[in-house]
């Protein structure tokens, strides 16, 4: 499908059937990011390839796997169902990576504040064992008063909430009163 039209008149539809679907199970998405207490997951969108090059620098987005056009067209539509579903600002956090920077960046949901908690650990897992405690600490802290969205990497996502996310998936978690986090609902954005 690579008529723009057809794909952006799929990209307004979008929320209203998954929002249809929620509602038959119970739950949604929507409504959980508009309510206190949630947080937004979003892996970062389309980066076709797996892995970034050997070498690569968090200070060269030329060394690291970047968004595809398509990618980049994926995260403006993200941000466009995030408005369709009444949020048009939220406090966003994103990974130091450059493609999870683009893709917070083209949300156009506000200011993005880099957050190395949320840098992938795929190539160390010795850092894995370290940062996903302080990353679930950090979200205990969060005021989530407000939509949060945090743009990250799918390995931070499955370590938080058990879900393997494909490129621009949604996943809405709810934070407990110890701090606890439990998935209530995912939204695929491909």
């Amino acid at each position: 499908m690579r008529d723009p039209s057809r794909r952006r008149l799929l990209a307004l539809a979008l929320p209203a059937l998954v929002a249809a679907r929620a509602a038959r199970a119970g739950t949604d998405p929507w409504a959980a990011i508009r309510a206190p207490g949630h947080v937004v997951l979003i892996r970062h969108a389309l980066a076709p390839g797996n892995f970034d090059p050997v070498g690569f620098r968090l200070d060269d987005c030329s060394t690291q796997r970047n968004l595809s056009a398509e990618g980049r067209a994926q995260a403006a539509r993200i941000g466009e169902m995030f408005r369709a579903n009444g949020i048009a600002a939220a406090s966003v956090q994103s990974s130091q990576w450059c493609r999870c920077l683009e893709t917070a960046t083209l949300l156009k949901l506000g200011t993005v504040v880099l957050q190395p908690l949320l840098n992938s650990f795929v190539q160390d897992a010795a850092q894995a064992a370290k940062q996903v405690p302080a990353v679930k600490a950090w979200i205990a802290g969060l005021a989530l008063d407000r939509p949060t969205v945090l743009v990250t990497h799918q390995v931070v996502i499955t370590a938080l909430s058990n879900v393997y996310p494909g490129s621009g998936e949604i996943v809405v978690m709810r934070r407990d009163a110890t701090g606890g986090l439990a998935t209530v609902g995912r939204v695929a954005t491909a």
